[in-house]
């Protein structure tokens, strides 16, 4: 598992974290069941303080990626795929706002923008 931290982000450190987890989970490198660093663990090949990696296992627990059994560790809980989706349009829905106002402020139509996503969407 490989988190890079930056900096030079407006992003805390451990939404940093967490965003790339969900993304690693999401994209199903880690899997339902794959132990994770303890939070120490974490702290120290990172390079954080251990507050900083448990506010992020926090974080990733509260939204139901993972979970952490007594005595045994933290792991990649089982995903509901409902939300998983949800997540994801989330996400590409920021995106999209993103470019919408970048259309707006440049003079670009709409019908350029839905040419140009159209196009995009059938690359892929």
């Amino acid at each position: 598992m490989e988190i890079i931290l930056s900096n030079s982000s407006n992003k805390p450190i451990y939404e940093q974290i967490t965003s790339q987890m969900k993304g690693m989970i999401m994209r199903n490198e880690l899997k339902t069941g794959d132990a994770l660093p303890s939070m120490r663990g974490l702290a120290k090949s990172l390079h954080i303080s251990v507050i900083t990696a448990q506010h992020a296992y926090e974080d990733l627990q509260r939204d139901g990626f993972i979970e952490t059994i007594a005595g045994k560790g933290t792991f990649v809980a089982a995903q509901n795929r409902d939300f998983i989706r949800e997540e994801e349009l989330r996400i590409a829905e920021e995106k999209l706002s993103e470019a919408a106002d970048i259309a707006k402020r440049n003079g670009i139509p709409l019908s350029q923008l839905v040419n140009i996503l159209t196009l995009l969407y059938k690359e892929v």
